[in-house]
């Protein structure tokens, strides 16, 4: 059975920084592409970032320059390291895992940021 469990969500002040994390089990995230989506309320589910699974990344225009994608193979686990917050980046924040016609998702976590 297949699970990605985020953590790392919480509230924070504006400028702050989070890192959040999906723990995957049942599957090997390293030969899939992986991905953070958020959804905020009332508005669409948006990508935030994704890696391949050879490592190539992807940002959305709002989060570049201040959102990291990484993953660590070994632990099996993808994170997204979220600097300089804004109250715009307040959502649930989802992992996606992604390879052929397999398309898994997390929980989510809820990120809020005051201003």
């Amino acid at each position: 059975q297949v699970q990605l469990v985020e953590s790392g969500g919480g509230l924070v002040q504006a400028g702050g920084s989070l890192r959040l994390s999906c723990a995957a089990s049942g599957m090997i995230i390293s030969i899939y592409n992986m991905g953070w989506y958020r959804q905020a309320p009332g508005k669409q589910r948006e990508l935030v970032a994704s890696i391949t699974s050879g490592g190539n990344t992807n940002y959305a225009d709002s989060v570049k320059g201040r959102v990291t994608i990484s993953r660590v193979n070994a632990k099996n686990t993808v994170y997204l390291q979220m600097n300089s917050l804004k109250p715009e980046d307040t959502a649930v924040y989802y992992c996606n895992g992604v390879r052929e016609l397999r398309d898994y998702w997390g929980q989510g976590t809820q990120v809020t940021v005051s201003s």
